[in-house]
């Protein structure tokens, strides 16, 4: 009987246990992974345990860290342990981060009335710097989510949102490192064509993205007059700044954004909508 199991400790799984373990007794929690050895080195760095899937499910929390169509196949090995632990009047919260898939599909393959916490985190939480976006069943207690979110603390913020936004703000937090790297990119790239090294343009770039979102995030004023703040009428910064609004940059990421999402709908099943 563990505090946290954690099923699945791939990147994203594995950064979620390493947090937990800073914020809990580490023998409390077990991990379990299709790949036993990747699991135990991960086990052993962390100072938890390890087990098979079962073993991980008898725990108060139960991360899910599987691919959305492998569900199905999980519970079928999950259940037995979930009804015993439901007549025994223990809880387990089920914590999914399955892109998709709802908490009452969570709840209905689980076979037993289960708390559910749908989470949707991204992968600078693995440095602390995360956006970990959660929405719980009206089986979860404030307190389960209290301890929840304690537990996480160090990942980074956490936001708490209906189910029915989940799927939209995903893609900004979730999918917007893969954006946000590929500017990044860009940038270095023009940089090396103006004769500077790459690992020179890489790291102007990214201390860039690094500072101006914490400035944004700790000044909170409003993203267009910072803009404005770094342009200084016939200056240089504002020829770039133009020259993204000919090129239609707002569009661009508009495109992207809407690409993702029907994505993301199509995964759930549901209909894009004109999206």
């Amino acid at each position: 009987m563990y505090q946290f199991g954690f099923i699945g400790v791939g990147n994203m799984g594995g950064a979620l246990a390493a947090a937990v373990c800073k914020n809990c007794e580490p023998s409390a929690v077990c991990l379990s992974n299709r790949t036993r050895e990747k699991a135990e080195a991960l086990a052993k760095k962390l100072g938890c345990r390890t087990g098979t899937n079962g073993e991980a499910a008898d725990s108060d929390y139960v991360f899910l860290g599987v691919k959305p169509q492998t569900l199905p196949e999980l519970f079928s090995e999950l259940t037995p342990v979930l009804k015993e632990n439901f007549e025994r009047g223990r809880r387990c919260i089920l914590v999914t981060m399955a892109a998709g898939v709802t908490m009452e599909a969570v709840e209905k393959m689980s076979g037993v009335p289960s708390p559910v916490i749908r989470i949707m985190p991204n992968t600078p939480l693995a440095v602390g710097e995360g956006m970990i976006l959660y929405t719980a069943n009206a089986a979860v207690t404030e307190g389960e989510l209290s301890r929840f979110t304690a537990a996480l603390s160090g990942t980074g913020r956490l936001d708490r949102l209906e189910e029915a936004e989940i799927d939209a703000a995903s893609v900004l937090s979730g999918c917007g490192p893969a954006f946000a790297f590929l500017f990044a990119d860009a940038l270095s790239a023009a940089g090396e064509e103006l004769g500077l090294s790459s690992e020179k343009t890489r790291l102007y770039a990214e201390q860039m993205l690094l500072g101006s979102s914490r400035l944004a995030l700790e000044s909170g004023k409003d993203l267009k007059e910072l803009t404005r703040a770094v342009c200084s009428p016939g200056g240089t910064t504002i020829e770039g700044v133009k020259r993204f609004e000919e090129e239609g940059l707002n569009a661009i990421v508009s495109h992207a954004v809407n690409a993702s999402y029907r994505r993301t709908l199509e995964l759930a099943g549901k209909e894009p909508d004109g999206v």
